[in-house]
């Protein structure tokens, strides 16, 4: 497991002009995103283009036009530290405690609009992807690139955003061998980022502030009332009785091959996998075997990280679960990141399916974030993947409150109560409100973006003079608006 800040991420960009089938609407040719595979991806590089509307299945990294494509989908997060279950939630929660207590099955499926697919998006159950056909990269590539050691070229790739502070470049991924810096007393300190316009630091500084507001909402918990309501977690175990019919037990195990409690369940997850698709989804045998399981729910591109100030478990991806009398009944698939809890997928026994696992399973890992919290401040949020309000059956997101959705324009969170209105006008729309509120990570500089070349890591605009008339600069350049001028600072683009 590596320490935090020690790897690359490194990505191959594959554009989104074409338009594959929708898993919401059925359109054929209505679904567009723009998608990169991901060979590696540091857990605060994913955690700053989820928040720039990014998502992963499996390595493979997608963003939804959102202008463009047939069902806008906005991502979505839940403050975990202030919720309250809704009076569904509760039903659900007294529904398994009533089987746990005393064997009594629901009969039929949950309420309407309890439930829904739990966490899917277009891509996720493998028949939006579009072709993609990734270089093969050996791991000494992954883990060991080498920094340009021409002066000339590290000068050009020193971070020019304010985003990129001192401290970020101190914890930022170590490159083995010597680092070319200037002596003492002699060129500038590449330590620290170039000066910039009063005017462009005000109005950035403007803009983070409305975003740090925006935070600061969810780091601290509501002071306790005397006649505060229960909570989530007396509601999940502590109203459990002693003599439960049925044990259920909840484990997390890390997405390794490596370790031995992943690998002493995994024929029996692989087999639950393909019984819920085939049930559920009505996917044929070949469409969930064991190499679909593998690629979609095990193949992820995030490296397993610690960190000083993280949570016990460290980051990464890990399947969540839940078994009952021995038995695994469902798995919540899961990336702990630097802010949040990231729901990827879930599937179940469908024997199971009154019990609304879907919600169920939610709750649970709302209440894991909580407890997370604990350990690590500043991870608070619990992401539920995209929000599609052109989709009746996926509104269901909405009722994990408070939440938020993520503006496509300005990347800043916006409550859920304001966006509503602007989305029964219109699925695609700009959230934010205020008219004067901009990206605050936007492309500036397109020659500092990172990029990897022949095993060397270097600045675009030292690749771009290497390759004299070469023709990738449309493609570089969508690319690196896409992710924003700090990751395109910190992610390695591979270039052929």
């Amino acid at each position: 497991m590596a320490t935090a800040g020690s790897t690359y991420s490194i990505v191959e960009y594959f554009g989104g002009d074409d338009g594959y089938r929708c898993g919401y609407c059925k359109n054929e040719k209505g679904n567009f995103s723009h998608g990169m595979w991901s060979h590696a991806m540091t857990v605060q590089d994913y955690q700053d283009l989820i928040d720039r509307g990014w998502r992963r299945s499996g390595k493979y990294v997608y963003k939804p036009v959102m202008n463009k494509t047939c069902c806008p989908q906005y991502t979505i997060r839940c403050h975990a530290l202030n919720f309250q279950p809704s009076k569904t939630h509760k039903k659900i929660l007294k529904k398994v405690k009533k089987f746990l207590s005393k064997g009594e099955m629901p009969v039929g499926q949950c309420d309407d609009g309890c439930d829904g697919e739990p966490m899917d998006s277009a891509f996720e159950d493998g028949r939006g992807m579009p072709p993609v056909n990734p270089v093969k990269m050996q791991q000494s590539q992954v883990e060991r690139p080498i920094m340009s050691s021409n002066p000339e070229d590290i000068d050009e790739a020193r971070p020019a955003t304010s985003e990129t502070s001192r401290e970020e470049l101190a914890s930022s991924p170590a490159v083995k061998g010597p680092r070319h810096l200037p002596k003492p007393g002699e060129g500038a300190d590449p330590r620290k980022p170039l000066c910039r316009k009063a005017k462009d630091l005000r109005k950035e500084r403007r803009l983070q502030k409305e975003q740090r507001r925006q935070d600061g909402e969810a780091l601290t918990s509501p002071n306790p009332t005397p006649n505060q309501p229960k909570s989530l977690e007396e509601f999940i175990t502590d109203s459990l009785p002693d003599d439960l019919l049925h044990r259920l037990e909840v484990r997390l195990v890390p997405v390794n091959f490596e370790d031995p409690d992943f690998l002493a369940s995994y024929e029996q997850s692989v087999a639950l996998y393909a019984r819920y698709q085939m049930s559920v989804h009505g996917d044929p045998p070949f469409e969930c075997d064991e190499s679909q399981f593998k690629r979609f729910l095990c193949d992820s591109p995030l490296e397993a990280e610690t960190s000083p100030d993280g949570p016990e478990v460290g980051y990464g991806s890990f399947h969540q679960q839940y078994w009952l009398d021995g038995r695994i009944v469902a798995v919540g698939v899961i990336d702990i990141l630097p802010s949040c809890v990231s729901s990827v997928y879930l599937y179940y026994h469908p024997d199971f399916a009154s019990l609304s696992l879907g919600s169920y399973s939610a709750l649970r890992e709302i209440a894991f974030t909580r407890q997370l919290q604990k350990q690590s401040p500043k991870l608070c949020y619990y992401y539920l993947g995209f929000y599609i309000h052109s989709c009746p059956k996926m509104r269901y997101k909405g009722q994990y409150k408070p939440s938020d959705l993520l503006c496509p324009e300005t990347y800043m969170w916006m409550p859920i109560e304001r966006c509503i209105p602007r989305l029964e006008t219109s699925a695609y729309a700009r959230l934010n409100e205020d008219a004067q509120a901009g990206d605050a990570r936007a492309l500036k500089d397109l020659g500092r973006a990172l990029v990897l070349h022949r095993r060397t890591v270097m600045p675009y605009a030292a690749y771009a003079r290497k390759r004299k008339g070469s023709s990738d600069e449309k493609e570089v350049e969508q690319y690196a608006n896409l992710v924003g001028q700090t990751c395109a600072e910190r992610i390695l683009l591979y270039r052929a």
